[in-house]
């Protein structure tokens, strides 16, 4: 009796008496102060309010049930795609949005709601997920710096995709160690192109020597990847290099002179469709045909093959010997250029800057030494 007195009330009663009668009646239900047998009846009355053509009625019924996770959702629901001041008190307080709720609000909804959605907390994967796949780049900034989102490294790869020429993207998603081996390499990529692309590099460098310049950059950088990431990591990362045409002969053999062995090893697994436990043993074991003849099924010419067979069987001996990297670099840039290809001939002037890089660096050691011995 006291609800139908009530909506009889609300035909008459001025917005801001509405209004506090609505926040009094939801608050009411809310803390279970209506009894068992006028709850339905609360229920069909707010109902009733959500056609109140003032927003502050309305306003009013989101702010005393957004906290309540057994509000009717049959008000909870309309109230999250009402104006964005009553949507956001239910979207980013309400515990009665399911998972596929605010998956439906994502998808549908404008970038205001998806903003709201990514500043709730606890946000699981899913969605993380769909919020990414629609969203815009300050929704994945949201996520990325907010502590409760539960992104996986499926979304995280996807923010890659989507979102990966944005500055401050990549430097959020680079600081984070769950981000895929694939994903990290797409981004230095984008890194190495924007730095390309940029007009002071350009003037400084001069464009002719930006893309080699880059392009090593991005080498190097892959090189140091493959020796941070677990190796459960490295098949990923090489067929992500062999995919995107980066798994050339000179990053091939800038893994081997660095001593990131695993890494060649499964770039070899990759190209020749060999087993993997066969590539190894060839390897480590091999005479120099046999590695040749791996290294053929690859696709590298013969004078490539026999080029990378001397390099492994330099690492094989330097690392019984105990010798360091260094070693095999040096003794690779001395071979012979006689009889061999334009290919090959390209490949060894990269070993030999690889092995002037290496000398620089021991001058640069032997002078820190020199200079602490003498103080």
């Amino acid at each position: 009796m006291i609800i139908n007195a009530f909506l009889r009330w609300v035909e008459t009663a001025k917005a801001g008496d509405r209004a506090r009668a609505a926040g009094a009646l939801a608050r009411a239900y809310s803390n279970a102060s209506i009894g068992y047998d006028e709850r339905h009846s609360a229920e069909m009355a707010m109902i009733f309010l959500l056609d109140d053509p003032a927003p502050k009625v309305r306003l009013a019924l989101a702010e005393a049930l957004a906290d309540y996770p057994e509000a009717p959702r049959a008000v909870i629901l309309p109230l999250s795609e009402d104006q964005p001041e009553i949507a956001a008190q239910i979207i980013l307080r309400s515990p009665v949005l399911t998972d596929a709720d605010l998956v439906d609000l994502a998808a549908r909804g404008s970038d205001f709601t998806r903003s709201l959605i990514a500043h709730r907390p606890n946000l699981s994967r899913a969605v993380c997920a769909a919020l990414i796949e629609v969203g815009s780049v300050f929704d994945a900034l949201t996520l990325l710096d907010g502590d409760t989102a539960a992104i996986s490294p499926r979304t995280l790869k996807r923010i890659c995709e989507r979102h990966g020429d944005d500055a401050e993207i990549r430097a959020r998603v680079l600081d984070r160690e769950d981000l895929p081996s694939d994903a990290r390499h797409a981004l230095v990529e984008k890194v190495g192109a924007a730095l390309a692309g940029s007009s002071i590099v350009q003037a400084v460098v001069g464009g002719s020597r930006i893309t080699r310049i880059t392009r090593e950059a991005c080498d190097l950088a892959t090189i140091g990847l493959a020796a941070d990431i677990p190796q459960a990591e490295l098949a990923g990362l090489v067929e992500h290099l062999r995919i995107s045409g980066r798994l050339t002969p000179v990053l091939l053999m800038q893994s081997l002179c660095a001593g990131r062995v695993e890494f060649f090893a499964a770039a070899i697994v990759n190209l020749s469709g060999q087993n993997e436990r066969r590539v190894r043993s060839i390897l480590a074991d091999g005479r120099q045909a046999a590695i040749c003849a791996l290294f053929e099924t690859t696709g590298l010419g013969g004078d490539i093959s026999a080029l990378f067979a001397e390099a492994v069987l330099l690492w094989r001996n330097d690392a019984k010997a105990g010798s360091g990297q260094m070693t095999v670099t040096a003794r690779l840039a001395a071979k012979t250029r006689e009889a061999r290809s334009a290919a090959a001939e390209a490949l060894l002037d990269m070993i030999e800057g690889l092995a002037m890089a290496e000398k620089r660096q021991s001058a640069r050691s032997f002078a820190t030494l020199a200079s602490a011995d003498a103080a």
